[in-house]
């Protein structure tokens, strides 16, 4: 699914991403950590083609990013779903209307729209609060809502940046097991987290960056 060789991303001359390589095979759960300023944020960048590095090659489901021009750069995202810490929720616009929004732009049938709402909705246990307004929800809702829009596309790969940066440690949990119930379904997960208590609690294999160099690929955090 994911596929990096030899990945440098500078900034005015600054590596942000050094030399970093790793293959992520369909279907995977992965966790990408490293302290602030490590380059999770750059590499996620780098994954949904947001920016192309400087130097090496990055392929995801099989395309390589770099020979794609902006036509293709739009499809190939829609494959994709994108998880942000802080939500990026149309604040004038409902539960609903937030995850249905894709939708609408990809000219999906109102009902087929309403149908493929609901299903996700039901899956995050929102479908109650479909006519809610997001400052009507609590922190973790708001953050369901956005991982319910990323999914409603039915991706082959889910990003995630610090989903759980805003959430006290209960809702950190439930919304890993989410994450952990999306990947049993067969979708590919890859989480950016700075919080190492949050990758024991539900191991996998983790991918660690120092200084933007991958400097450890293994089962959970390092002892």
């Amino acid at each position: 699914m994911i596929l990096l060789e030899e990945v440098t991303k500078n900034y005015k001359s600054r590596p942000a991403i050094r030399g970093v390589s790793f293959a992520v095979e369909r279907g995977e759960f992965v966790f990408l950590t490293g302290a602030s300023g490590a380059g999770k944020s750059t590499l996620l960048r780098l994954l949904y083609r947001a920016e192309l590095p400087d130097r090496g090659r990055i392929q995801v489901a099989g395309r390589d990013l770099a020979q794609l021009n902006r036509r293709e750069v739009a499809d190939f995202r829609r494959r994709l779903g994108v998880v942000f810490q802080d939500f990026k929720l149309l604040r004038r616009r409902t539960v609903g209307e937030n995850v249905a929004f894709v939708l609408s732009l990809l000219d999906v049938a109102d009902r087929e729209q309403q149908r493929l709402v609901y299903l996700v909705l039901k899956q995050m246990g929102l479908q109650n609060r479909t006519t809610a307004y997001p400052e009507e929800l609590s922190g973790g809702e708001q953050q369901r809502v956005s991982i319910a829009r990323a999914l409603v596309r039915q991706p082959d790969l889910v990003l995630a940046d610090e989903p759980t940066g805003n959430l006290d440690p209960d809702r950190s949990h439930e919304l890993m097991e989410l994450f952990k119930e999306i990947n049993y379904q067969g979708t590919t997960v890859l989480v950016a987290t700075h919080d190492r208590s949050l990758i024991a609690a539900h191991p996998a294999r983790t991918l660690l960056l120092e200084r933007g160099s991958l400097v450890r690929d293994g089962w959970g955090v390092a002892s």
